[in-house]
């Protein structure tokens, strides 16, 4: 049998940008450990990572 390569369809694609807000979050508990404001750090993290899957997600958009 032939094995065909599958291309990239929008219902199952290889993009890990959904992996920045976890590790957004992560970071974010991190550095709120760190200067004693848990609760802004997890806020700050979360941002961060929604802002890093849009950027990612606008620039695989483009190419």
């Amino acid at each position: 049998m032939k094995q065909t390569k599958q291309k990239c369809d929008k219902t199952k694609c290889d993009n890990p940008a959904g992996l920045f807000i976890p590790a957004g979050i992560f970071i974010g508990m991190g550095v709120g450990f760190i200067i004693n404001e848990l609760v802004g750090g997890l806020f700050l993290g979360l941002g961060a990572g929604f802002l890093l899957m849009a950027i990612t997600g606008f620039k695989k958009k483009l190419c």
